[in-house]
């Protein structure tokens, strides 16, 4: 906390109204709404390799899976 360095990093996958899929990203400081990039790709399967790609890329730099419960 005394580095101010509590982020969080949010992706999800979203159909679109074209028949296409989002791969939605959302990052930011926790306890802030932070900010939002939406990735339009033509099929569910790009989509999930990008979110493929962003997710190993956030995990090498330290992220981790949030525990569900």
């Amino acid at each position: 906390p005394a580095a101010n360095c509590w982020r969080f990093y949010h992706l999800s996958l979203q159909p679109d109204l074209f028949g296409g899929t989002a791969l939605v990203r959302q990052w930011g400081r926790i306890g802030t709404a932070g900010r939002q990039v939406c990735e339009l790709h033509d099929d569910a399967g790009q989509a999930f390799d990008a979110l493929a790609r962003q997710l190993r890329a956030k995990r090498r730099r330290g992220y981790r899976d949030r525990a569900a419960g």
